[in-house]
């Protein structure tokens, strides 16, 4: 018994030992096979080349194949970006047999040097017949640029490309090109694709990168010399899944109107740069974001979004958050609490605090230091309210929403900086520094949604640039407004400082862009630019923010201008004279764009122009009293007008358009009135449609002074 139990174990034994044997054998085998196919591949040359090099240049591959962008749309669906396929034309030279290679490789020639001018028809035979002898080449680029689709579609029906059982050989690579068809329009806003990797870098195109990337497909290309990968067939494993599209809240007409203005001022005041967002009050959508850069003289592109990561002293924009504080604090009167500015500059502890006007303002109430701006009031309503409570202001900058970002949807929104008592750099002045918009650091959005909650009776809207997500079959992810369920302010406050913004443009700081159309309501800001550490005079950074039409708010804008150069005194580079006008010139076009906001048109029609039937070009009313067998219009004047007496005999009068003065243009259609006045340069404005009936300067006015005409049209 004991025997067989040793016999056992030693078989046993003598099985695993020869297992062992047999696994390291394996392994050796295996080392030695990975070791010859190393060698084979990277080491062991066939005409002179390694095998490795070989399967680089030929071997099939698997590959992402790109998928087509989303797009991105205006809020009236007007699109904004896409993706436009381009293609490299190629050639396989060794895939058509001999018979249909040597048919129409003449005609194939021909066709690329009429269409294509690269080389003569000889000279594309000659590089495609080397190339079909080579044993080291085969395809070959028969156009160093890209063609488009309709190019794309004439080419297939050529030999090569058209599908045929003995031809063949007709590649095409596709590419996408990000095409923009309002650009440079909102170029920051829309934002930019990089050109190797594809995705998105800046504005939407980043913030909403991978719902515009959609999903790359897979399928088989075949690696040829120079790297080059060609496509195998229109099969593929996997298709590409196109990205979603993004359908914003910008207006391109809007956006039209905020750049011209914007450009024409920067020119102009050859300042540095300039921003412009306008948007609505009710649902914080943003209808326009130009932001421009000097680039040369007179030369202005957008580069940098100014907008939403441009941070900076507001300046006196920011006396409103300070006024709200004040009042909500002290539930005061401000037109029965005063202080005394004195002649315009006090000391403060050892530090001058000044106001823009020579001589000062004296007595002012609280209302007239809001609506004058005045640096000295603001001072001592801080003195006598706060110095000994400063935490209960900045308490209130917080609840106002200033001391976090507005969390637009968009990447790069660069946080404002308002300091605390624990901050290092808080000091004995910050706090009368910050009542008036120093010491700081805010972006024009983030001041913009202070002054739109105002707007909208305290309560804040965040600000919001895309409002739907779509894809193939429908939306996709709707973005609702967002407001705040509490106001930021108490209503009798809000009703309080609505009515000082209204008195900044009626009587204060910039009532040169006072309306009688409508009522604009909004606050100046000049803060001196803090240039090596030091706040330096002359050198300003100068914004007006506001919303329109004062009693029914249903835009808020914002205008900067940075550093506005001139000769002549300090205050023509005061926001009230750069930053306030751009603000009035937008304003004034959207009130004219924008049916809703105006006021109702009188039914009846003045005296004067009841009689005038029609008015304009000579040449034109000609054709018409052809046509209506009227009197003929009378030789000798370039414009008339015509109204009719009895028996349908036609009066005619010439006008005269050359004079300086405000021209007669009751009876012209709009066409010819806005080609007229614009030429004379004035700033038009008109409400209704059809003919002009009424213009708010009457004709033979001097156009040396007020250069803004309305028309009322019907």
């Amino acid at each position: 018994m004991k025997n067989d139990v040793e016999s056992g174990q030693n078989n046993k034994k003598a099985l695993i030992a020869r297992a062992r044997t047999v696994g390291w054998l394996l392994f050796l085998l295996a080392i030695a096979v990975f070791g010859k196919l190393i060698r084979v591949q990277y080491y062991d040359e066939f005409k002179g080349k390694t095998w490795a090099e070989y399967s680089a240049k030929n071997d099939l591959k698997i590959d992402t194949i790109p998928a087509m962008r989303g797009n991105i749309y205006s809020v009236d669906d007007r699109l904004l970006a896409t993706s436009l396929p381009y293609y490299y034309v190629g050639l396989d030279t060794k895939v058509a047999d001999s018979a249909y290679f040597r048919n129409n490789i003449d005609e194939l020639s021909s066709l690329l040097a009429k269409s294509f001018g690269e080389h003569t028809a000889a000279g594309y035979k000659n590089k495609i017949m080397r190339y079909r002898v080579s044993k080291s080449k085969r395809y070959l680029r028969l156009k160093s640029r890209q063609i488009s689709h309709l190019d794309r579609e004439k080419i297939k029906k050529w030999p090569f490309f058209v599908k045929n059982r003995k031809g063949g050989g007709g590649k095409f690579e596709t590419i996408y090109r990000r095409y923009k068809p309002f650009s440079p329009m909102a170029d920051r806003t829309i934002g930019g694709i990089d050109p190797k990797s594809g995705r998105g870098y800046i504005g939407l195109e980043a913030s909403f990168d991978k719902n515009l990337e959609g999903k790359a497909g897979i399928g088989w290309v075949e690696m040829v010399e120079g790297g080059m990968k060609i496509p195998v067939g229109d099969a593929l494993n996997v298709q590409p899944e196109a990205g979603r599209d993004i359908y914003t809240t910008l207006d391109m007409n809007f956006q039209d109107r905020a750049e011209i203005a914007l450009r024409r001022k920067l020119i102009e005041s050859k300042a540095n740069y300039g921003c412009v967002i306008i948007m609505e009050v009710a649902t914080g959508e943003i209808r326009a974001m130009a932001n421009l850069t000097k680039r040369g003289e007179g030369k202005y592109e957008e580069v940098f979004n100014y907008a939403v990561a441009g941070g900076a002293d507001p300046g006196s924009t920011f006396k409103l958050p300070t006024m709200m504080a004040l009042l909500e604090e002290t539930k005061m009167n401000p037109d029965q609490i005063t202080v005394n500015t004195g002649a315009g500059s006090v000391r403060f502890r050892g530090t001058s605090i000044n106001d823009s006007k020579r001589g000062g303002h004296g007595v002012l109430t609280a209302t007239q230091v809001f609506e004058k701006s005045s640096n000295i009031g603001v001072h001592m309503l801080m003195q006598r309210y706060f110095f000994s409570k400063p935490d209960t202001y900045l308490s209130y900058l917080k609840k106002f929403h200033l001391t976090t970002p507005t969390g637009i949807h968009m990447k790069g929104e660069k946080p404002p900086y308002i300091k605390d008592r624990t901050s290092k750099q808080w000091s004995a002045y910050s706090l009368t520094f910050m009542s008036y918009g120093y010491e700081m650091s805010m972006t024009p959005l983030q001041t913009l949604a202070l002054y739109n909650a105002v707007a909208n009776d305290g309560y804040w809207v965040r600000p919001m640039i895309v409002r739907e997500i779509r894809n193939a079959e429908g939306v996709e992810d709707k973005i609702p407004p967002y407001v705040e369920d509490k106001p930021i302010a108490s209503p009798e406050t809000i009703k309080k400082v609505k009515t000082m913004l209204e008195g900044v443009v009626k009587a204060g700081s910039a009532k040169n862009i006072s309306s009688e159309l409508y009522q604009i309501a909004g606050k100046t800001g000049t803060a001196q630019k803090l240039i090596n550490g030091i706040y330096t005079p002359g050198k300003y950074y100068t914004s007006f923010a506001g919303y329109f039409p004062a009693d029914k708010p249903k835009y808020s804008a914002i205008v900067i201008i940075d550093t506005p150069q001139g000769s002549g005194a300090n205050y023509t580079l005061y926001a009230g004279s750069v930053a306030a006008p751009v603000f009035k010139e937008v304003a004034d076009r959207i009130y004219a764009y924008d049916v809703s906001i105006q006021k109702p048109i009188k039914d009846t029609l003045p005296e004067t122009s009841k009689d005038v039937k029609w008015a304009g070009r000579s040449a034109d009313l000609n054709i018409i009293s052809k046509e209506l067998k009227l009197t003929p219009v009378p030789e000798g004047s370039e414009y008339a007008a015509a109204s009719l007496l009895k028996k349908g005999k036609t009066n005619w009068q010439s006008r005269n358009m050359s004079s300086r003065d405000v021209p007669d243009l009751q009876g012209m259609a709009m066409r010819d009135a806005l080609y007229i006045l614009e030429n004379k340069g004035f700033n038009v404005t008109f409400k209704g449609s059809g003919k002009v009936v009424e213009q708010s300067l009457p004709p033979g006015t001097s156009a040396a002074g007020n250069k803004t005409i309305l028309l009322t049209l019907q």
